[in-house]
């Protein structure tokens, strides 16, 4: 990516230019990427510390805290930091890694919640052959083709977007660098690239279709089953569906379009990048009774075992 431009470092604009406002902000959000880490970083112990919760749904939900933890990592600290700076600066190669990063964790994400709505098809409407159909092995080539796919994703839309010279242009109108606000600054003609880095929209509205098509089976064939079985497959589902609207509504609104920005964008964004992190470990929590009684008995043994060292 050796491009000819003038370009050392971006400025951006951020979420508010107001003073007062950007200490809200800082505080806010500050508390919001608290919450993200300590959330996902307690399922994560949580699914490793218990084994009854060693199961493939279990995996792919301690993939997605993983993935939450690094994708909110790649804006959140910045955009904290910035709000208490006189000047929101970025090198051009913090840029390159900050856009590698949050397309690379961000489309992790999209793969890794799509593979979760397969996994609870699965043990849904294929009750019997579920352990077969999610093996190990085939949990950890699903693990394997979401990740690689997503670094296959995140290199291209860095390459093209970053084989463009930039000249003198420096002001990106947005709290971190995504494809289109630097996209903006190019002195050059971006018409073929826009229209290749659009495949983020596609990967976007694509899986949230597949999703959408697996719960339409999964609710037409609970008709079949016992009250109680639909009582709990309602509420696993209930939960990764509100997940999935949160997170591909917006991502489908920003992406699935021309390059072309509104001063919503920016705000839009905050669902995706902060909202979405912060809620998964709540709603996985709170709605699940496996996670809910696997960390109270952790937390139980943890108390005991302290008690034991005092005596």
């Amino acid at each position: 990516m050796e491009v000819a431009n003038n370009v050392t470092e971006f400025i951006f604009l951020g979420l508010s230019q107001d003073p007062g406002m950007q200490l809200i902000f800082f505080a806010l959000f500050l508390l919001i990427y608290i919450m993200i880490m300590v959330g996902n970083l307690l399922i994560l112990l949580t699914v490793f510390s218990v084994s009854w919760l060693h199961t493939p749904m279990y995996f792919f939900l301690s993939n997605l805290s993983f993935v939450d933890i690094a994708y909110s990592s790649t804006t959140a600290p910045k955009m904290i930091a910035d709000f208490i700076s006189e000047k929101k600066t970025i090198s051009y190669w913090g840029c390159v890694t900050q856009m590698f990063t949050f397309h690379f964790f961000g489309c992790a994400e999209i793969f890794v919640l799509t593979v979760m709505a397969f996994d609870r098809y699965a043990a849904i409407c294929q009750p019997l052959r579920y352990t077969t159909i999610m093996s190990a092995n085939a949990c950890l080539a699903l693990a394997s083709l979401s990740w690689l796919g997503a670094l296959g994703h995140s290199f291209v839309q860095t390459l093209l977007t970053f084989q463009l010279p930039f000249c003198n242009a420096q002001v990106i109108d947005h709290y971190f660098c995504d494809v289109h606000p630097v996209l903006k600054l190019a002195c050059a003609d971006t018409t073929l690239v826009n229209m290749l880095v659009a495949n983020s929209g596609i990967i976007s509205l694509g899986c949230f279709l597949i999703l959408l098509a697996s719960y339409a089976v999964i609710l037409f064939s609970l008709r079949k089953q016992s009250a109680e079985s639909r009582r709990k497959a309602l509420s696993t589902c209930g939960s990764h569906f509100t997940v999935v609207t949160i997170f591909f509504v917006p991502c489908i609104f920003i992406y699935l379009r021309p390059s072309t920005t509104f001063p919503l964008d920016k705000v839009v964004s905050v669902f995706y990048t902060t909202l979405t992190p912060m809620l998964n470990p709540l709603i996985y929590t709170l709605r699940n009774e496996d996670v809910k009684n696997a960390m109270q008995r952790l937390w139980s043994r943890k108390v005991s075992s302290r008690e034991k060292q005092r005596v």
